[in-house]
């Protein structure tokens, strides 16, 4: 049983993704405790971690859930070990999501911003800076573990870059994702055009190409 609220909140938006996880308690293990906070960089618990990498706290957990990038996340990292996990869930879900849909439609409200308003804020956003990185939280204040280690590969090799912080604006958070047909963050452009998520930025990084490739992208010609 969870000992404290922020770890079960996390533990109930795993459970309702049927994510395949296995839970370490922290108060068993004073050094563990210690160590962990010191190895992540992040002060609190809990902390989910996913193939070894931070995914972050409470927080940032409990939005991802509600955005359904959590369970994009899940799926991009774990692959066919979360879809076998979750497979019984996701069809109940789709179930209940049609029924919603249905109870729903017809219900007016307040006009919400249109696609073609959305995709021009999108492309403003992506022609402001040659590189670009749509991230959690800021370069100074990253807010999760993946988005962090993408700000230190860039300033690693040297590479100038923009940042917009996706939690501030919900709109660009789901239609940027719809656009690039990337379901998780952070996301990298350069010129306008995706070069990746964390896990690429950090092979191209790791294989010494991440400044070279950027380099290349911003100053290739257009196609005629």
């Amino acid at each position: 049983a969870p000992r404290c609220g922020f770890s079960g909140k996390v533990v109930d938006a795993l459970k309702q993704l049927q994510a395949p996880v296995h839970c370490v308690d922290i108060l068993q293990d004073q050094d563990l405790r210690a160590a962990l906070k010191e190895f992540s960089n992040w002060p609190t618990y809990p902390q989910l971690h996913v193939k070894g990498e931070l995914v972050g706290g409470c927080d940032i957990i409990t939005e991802m859930a509600a955005s359904g990038e959590l369970k994009g996340l899940l799926e991009e990292k774990l692959g066919s070990d979360y879809a076998r996990a979750a497979a019984p869930a996701m069809a109940v879900g789709a179930a209940a999501k049609a029924a919603e849909g249905g109870a729903a439609s017809g219900d007016g409200g307040e006009a919400a911003e249109s696609k073609g308003q959305l995709m021009s804020r999108i492309m403003r956003l992506l022609d402001s800076a040659p590189v670009m990185l749509f991230m959690k939280g800021s370069p100074e204040a990253p807010r999760c573990g993946f988005s962090r280690k993408v700000v230190d590969a860039l300033k690693g090799n040297q590479i100038d870059f923009s940042t917009f912080d996706i939690l501030s604006d919900e709109g660009i958070r789901q239609g940027l994702k719809e656009h690039s047909n990337w379901p998780t963050y952070p996301q990298l452009y350069v010129k306008g055009e995706l070069v990746g998520g964390c896990d690429i930025i950090l092979e191209m990084a790791t294989a010494g190409e991440l400044k070279s490739s950027v380099e290349e992208m911003m100053y290739r010609k257009p196609d005629a």
